[in-house]
């Protein structure tokens, strides 16, 4: 049995604006419940506030059985944390400090090897037994072995940065529903998940008995998984939450409908409002010429206080406005020409033509080299012409290829990152790096860069440092900076991951209005079929074209 409580709960940021006000809902036992809303609301703020690593500044949290978690950062690994690193992260609290202390003894024994240090280490095993976590390395053997094809014992000192984004999530979720925690915590569980991935997590959410809250704005797992959806909506005083008691198939119809009922109550509740002013105002002008209206003055005077007392009714919630305008320019007709092109130790050898205005979604299970392909366009390709170098700062790794891939002339590549990983941002307000420009698109004076911000929903993030905005936020600058960079060859590498519905539908009119040619590696099911072609990485290591997106390759037959 497990169940969690949220209640009231208010958060403020270190400037002092409000962030959560009053949120509060429930969990009950085994159901599974999605936590949806914009982007910047507070949901993975909400997600650290249940986890015990952020305390609130009102409200309390309340829940029964023990909880895992999987955290924002599963899927961006780019330090020296290992598989088993990963693993002890998700595992139960007692467990994770055994297995630590092993590690430290570890460590020390190869400083010190003396009888002391070698007490420890003996200790430190036997509480690692004790902790049963003899019994859950063969828990994680299965675990490594349904999440990479290779056993425990191989992939446990593997660096996590070389797995995928997907082999990072799918390891942390296999270890998650094996594990013996009751309720799990999961921030955007989907992200970085292969559509194979993403059905299988589906099939888990569904047939698991855990309680799950989960974040996610993927409207297929959404649809197919989530039993009851809360809503945080974002407000003046800060975010609010509404609780929808059924799934996503009839979630817009209700959200439509609850907004019509506040607009038609708002109403309701100013003309009233109207009426007793003006009530007020008739007996007040009366009451100056004839004492016997000074009762009723009064009366109409107290009736209006109360009214206003009582306060208007909840106000419809604030809607996001995002609007993206990727502008683009004439090209060649063939954009990208790739003629025997091999990805090092990834897919065989193919040859391909894309022409000025195609849109290819580039589809396959992680791992097959879809983003590697991305990168080699995104730095310009095989020996590229200085016309064809990125129109950003984005630090781009070599992709060791054979064959060649060549771009065509007035080609201008930007590139979306899909770890949103930006050195060059680090450190920069947002209204700084827009202000001052780079090699590769003019500065913008504050105005029009508090106005391009506006119209990417970002104008209260203006002053707040690119690291520290969520991940969709993150996600929309991105996006912001490639539409006055003056690209004309996009290349966006799971760009609606961290998007909230919105922005997601925003960034698919702004591509279908967009003058030049676009490359998207996706997972998003319903993003895809905006898409007029694909080429699919199979999982013979072979890379073909499909005229309709194909979402059943497996993984890559290779040597792991």
């Amino acid at each position: 049995m497990a169940h969690l409580d949220v209640s009231n709960i208010d958060y403020f940021l270190s400037d002092g604006r409000q962030l959560l006000n009053g949120v509060g809902f429930k969990v009950g036992d085994g159901a599974k419940t999605a936590l949806i809303g914009p982007n910047g609301t507070g949901k993975t703020t909400l997600l650290r506030i249940i986890a015990g690593d952020v305390t609130p500044d009102e409200g309390a949290v309340a829940r029964s059985g023990s909880m895992g978690i999987m955290r924002q950062f599963v899927g961006q690994v780019r330090d020296q944390t290992t598989v088993r690193n990963l693993l002890v992260s998700a595992a139960p609290p007692a467990l994770a400090a055994a297995a630590r202390a092993v590690d430290q003894a570890e460590l020390a024994m190869m400083e010190h090897d003396d009888e002391p240090t070698q007490m420890r280490y003996a200790q430190a095993l036997a509480d690692w037994g004790d902790a049963g976590g003899y019994e859950q390395e063969t828990v994680w053997d299965e675990v490594t072995m349904a999440a990479l094809g290779v056993p425990f014992g191989r992939a446990q000192y593997r660096n996590a940065s070389t797995l995928s984004g997907g082999e990072q999530k799918r390891l942390v979720l296999e270890a998650l529903f094996s594990g013996p925690d009751e309720l799990l915590l999961l921030d955007e569980p989907d992200n970085y998940l292969d559509v194979p991935g993403k059905r299988w997590l589906e099939e888990k959410l569904r047939e698991s008995r855990k309680s799950v809250l989960f974040v996610s704005h993927d409207r297929e797992l959404l649809a197919n998984a989530a039993t009851r959806i809360v809503t945080l909506e974002p407000g003046a005083l800060g975010a609010t939450a509404w609780v929808h008691g059924g799934g996503f198939e009839s979630y817009l119809q209700a959200r439509d409908d609850r907004n019509a009922r506040f607009e038609e109550l708002r109403k309701r509740w100013d003309e009233e409002h109207t009426k007793l002013k003006e009530l007020v105002n008739m007996y007040k002008n009366k009451a100056a010429f004839r004492s016997d209206m000074a009762n009723r003055y009064h009366a109409a005077t107290t009736r209006l206080q109360k009214f206003l007392e009582a306060g208007p009714p909840e106000a419809v919630p604030i809607e996001q406005n995002v609007q993206m305008r990727l502008k683009g320019g004439r090209t060649a007709k063939r954009a990208v020409v790739a003629g025997k092109l091999e990805l090092t130790g990834l897919m065989k050898p193919f040859s391909t033509e894309i022409w000025f205005g195609d849109r290819v979604g580039v589809l396959g299970s992680n791992g097959s080299g879809k983003s590697h392909f991305l990168r080699l366009l995104a730095s310009g390709g095989t020996d590229p012409e200085k016309e064809h170098l990125p129109v950003s700062e984005v630090q781009i790794a070599e992709v060791p290829h054979t064959g060649t891939v060549k771009l065509g002339a007035r080609i201008r590549p930007g590139f979306f990152a899909q770890t949103h990983v930006r050195p060059d941002l680090l450190g920069k307000s947002l209204v700084d790096i827009l202000h001052r420009g780079d090699d590769h698109r003019s500065g913008l004076g504050r105005e029009a860069a508090a106005a391009v911000l506006d119209r990417y929903g970002l104008a209260r993030q203006a002053e707040q440092l690119y690291d520290s905005l969520s991940g969709g936020q993150q996600a929309r600058l991105q996006i912001l900076l490639l539409e006055l960079s003056g690209a004309t060859l996009l290349l966006l590498d799971e760009p609606t991951d961290n998007l909230d519905l919105h922005s997601a539908e925003a960034l698919e009119r702004a591509i279908d209005a967009f003058e030049g040619t676009v490359l998207a590696v996706t997972h998003d099911r319903w993003f895809a079929r905006s898409f007029d072609r694909f080429l699919v990485f199979g999982s013979d290591g072979k890379v073909y074209e499909s005229d309709t997106p194909v979402w059943d390759e497996e993984r890559v037959v290779r040597e792991r």
